[in-house]
């Protein structure tokens, strides 16, 4: 029996099982399934007859009862057969059944099994799964595993989840009684039933631990999985529908595309991580923007991981997946791909297959995802699904099927340890007050991966908006390794000489072999007995990866040049937003006007950064005003200082 968590197998459940203790099947009580067993009521002719079907009972009692429980079936007395003198009779012993008796029989029980659907119950037993409170491994899954065993020589069931126990904001058992719990139409008015679904779906007390039931745990299933998942498709519908584009499952569109363009993915080139050779006339996955291939790759991978876990009943496990996946789609896919959906489309050959493979990419992406979380989030995804497809529902279509789309595991670990590099500038960035639109001269990522990174350090600079990025293969200038051992795992083999190794650590007193493990004082210490952690020397500018192999080092120092390019960056933040003001499409061309009189930095910022402030604006004239604009909007830079501009509709 697969069981999940898998602890309950040979702990809770294993346990009991060791010490199986004898179970009377009977109850001295009145309400309760009758024990079908008449007994003589006179010791010198003993007798005891055990029924199985009602025509038994019809056979020797002359009726066919309908009323199976007390009192009515204690009236069915008859005459002792062994009894010569026939003044004997035979009458129901009073116990009831067990309850958990009942409760084991259920899987045959159900379907009257043997009496009728035999063909049914062979086919279907042992059931596939159950679920019910782990506290259950001594009550129906027990009683149900004892049953099937005598009976039928099998177990049960196949799989089994064993929740925790679901407690109130008081610690205690959710009761009726106390209601010591939010109110569920209220928690559905306010967050939906997908997000409470979601909540207890992706907690623990699916892999048997216990959780209290508060109003953040819906609100957190909003903002890190309902939140995202619509916004990828509120973003793919407002670009899609503003260009009139039908998009298509990413290798049909391929057959469509002019074969041979080079992609430049809006303007993005090789920033965005475009490979040198990368064809636009080919699928997303088979050339365009590795951007797309990375995408569409991990989809596949989400497919098989959530797969996997879903087979073994691992719900919290395939929750956390599609949390990760959401987080790639939305903060790396979407956000890096963005220019590539609001480019003007038209300019040229290239740009188009560009625009065209993103939308593609982005629809087969979230046409796939819906089929993959539709169990987990069945209204959302249904909603979204709908509204993509023009599909009656995603409850109707098969499992995704992973083969449909492009495998690259090792384009997906490297895009992936891309963005553990980058999630750690941006936290060095927060600690340092660096904000995001501000450049940096450079970033040093260091370790022995380090060099494969070299495709994509155009990527990195563009994404930590760093000037150079510089891949050296030894953390030894940036990082000391440090050796931390665990007395409670290394105390029972070395016994006394624990506390000399502890010792000679503290004094950085060890070496490490030629295949990397540690020794210290003349003993190799073994796996779960140290562990071996990269420390940055400027804990301040640095960060080491998850992994413990490489460190990211952000140079946080600033020139005037620098910071002139950031305010010109965060003048562009401002025009986006007076955009959004003005009600303008994100398609649309713009005039751009600037009062600057009284801001001598930022007017030499646009006079330094002119070019890139139009393109992000999508302004076709940036002017700047020789006196002050007649109603203006006003705008406000990183330091607080406020501008004004004006923008307005060309054409």
């Amino acid at each position: 029996v697969n069981w999940s968590p898998a602890h309950v197998r040979d702990g809770a459940f294993g346990k009991w099982l060791e010490g199986a203790r004898d179970w009377s099947i009977t109850r001295n009580r009145f309400w309760g399934a009758p024990v079908p067993v008449w007994k003589s009521d006179d010791a010198r002719y003993p007798r005891m007859d055990v029924y199985g079907s009602l025509d038994e009972l019809e056979a020797d009692f002359g009726v066919r009862p309908r009323d199976l429980h007390r009192p009515a079936i204690d009236e069915l007395v008859r005459p002792n057969p062994d009894d010569p003198t026939g003044r004997s009779k035979m009458r129901r012993v009073e116990d009831v059944l067990d309850c958990w008796f009942e409760s084991g029989s259920m899987s045959f029980a159900q379907v009257h099994y043997p009496f009728e659907n035999a063909a049914w119950f062979e086919e279907h037993f042992p059931a596939d799964f159950v679920v019910e409170y782990v506290g259950q491994t001594r009550g129906w899954f027990y009683t149900l595993h004892v049953l099937a065993a005598a009976l039928f020589g099998k177990p049960a069931f196949s799989n089994c989840i064993a929740h925790g126990v679901v407690l109130g904001h008081d610690r205690q058992k959710l009761s009726k009684r106390l209601r010591n719990y939010p109110d569920p139409d209220e928690m559905f008015d306010a967050y939906g039933a997908d997000a409470m679904r979601w909540f207890l779906l992706s907690s623990p007390v699916v892999r048997g631990g216990d959780l209290v039931v508060e109003r953040k745990g819906p609100a957190e299933a909003v903002r890190s999985v309902l939140n995202p998942l619509w916004n990828a498709w509120k973003f793919f519908a407002l670009y899609a529908n503003a260009d009139n584009y039908q998009a298509r499952w990413w290798a049909d569109g391929a057959r469509a595309r002019p074969a041979g363009a080079r992609s430049e993915g809006g303007g993005t080139g090789a920033a965005e991580g475009e490979e040198p050779s990368a064809q636009a006339g080919g699928a997303p996955g088979q050339g365009a923007l590795v951007m797309d291939r990375y995408i569409l790759a991990k989809t596949r991978q989400l497919v098989d991981d959530v797969t996997a876990s879903l087979d073994r009943f691992d719900l919290f496990g395939a929750c956390a997946i599609v949390t990760s996946f959401l987080d790639a789609l939305n903060n790396w896919y979407i956000r890096r791909s963005r220019e590539r959906f609001w480019s003007r489309a038209g300019a040229s050959r290239t740009s188009d297959a560009s625009k065209e493979a993103a939308y593609d990419t982005l629809y087969s992406v979230l046409r796939t995802l819906c089929l993959v979380v539709a169990p987990l989030l069945p209204m959302v995804s249904e909603t979204v699904y709908r509204g993509l497809t023009g599909e009656r529902s995603v409850h109707l279509e098969d499992w995704p099927e992973p083969s449909s789309l492009p495998s690259d595991p090792e384009l997906v670990a490297e895009m992936d340890l891309v963005r553990e590099v980058c999630s750690a500038g941006h936290s060095v960035r927060k600690a340092t007050d660096r904000r995001a639109r501000l450049p940096l001269a450079s970033v040093t990522v260091a370790g022995a991966g380090a060099p494969r990174l070299a495709p994509y350090a155009a990527l990195v600079a563009d994404e930590l908006n760093v000037k150079e990025v510089s891949l050296v293969p030894d953390t030894a200038e940036v990082a000391d390794l440090v050796l931390v051992v665990n007395p409670a795992v290394l105390g029972p083999r070395l016994g006394p000489a624990t506390q000399q190794v502890i010792g000679a650590v503290r004094r950085a007193e060890w070496a490490r072999t030629a295949d990397g493990r540690a020794q210290v004082c003349g003993h190799l210490l073994e796996d779960g007995e140290y562990r071996l952690s990269l420390v940055p020397r400027d804990p301040g500018s640095a960060r080491a990866l998850p992994g413990n192999d490489m460190v990211v080092s952000l140079d946080v120092s600033l020139t005037p040049e620098l910071e002139r390019e950031g305010l010109a960056r965060d003048l562009v933040r401002q025009v986006q937003e007076a955009r959004k003001r003005a009600g303008l499409d994100v398609s649309d061309r713009v005039r751009l006007v600037l009062d600057l009189a009284h801001f001598a930095e930022l007017r030499q910022a646009v006079d330094e950064h002119r070019t890139m402030i139009a393109n992000e604006t999508l302004a076709d004239q940036l002017v700047m005003a020789e006196r002050p604009l007649v109603d203006p909007q006003r705008a406000t830079v990183a330091d607080g200082r406020v501008f004004h501009l004006h923008i307005s509709r060309l054409g």
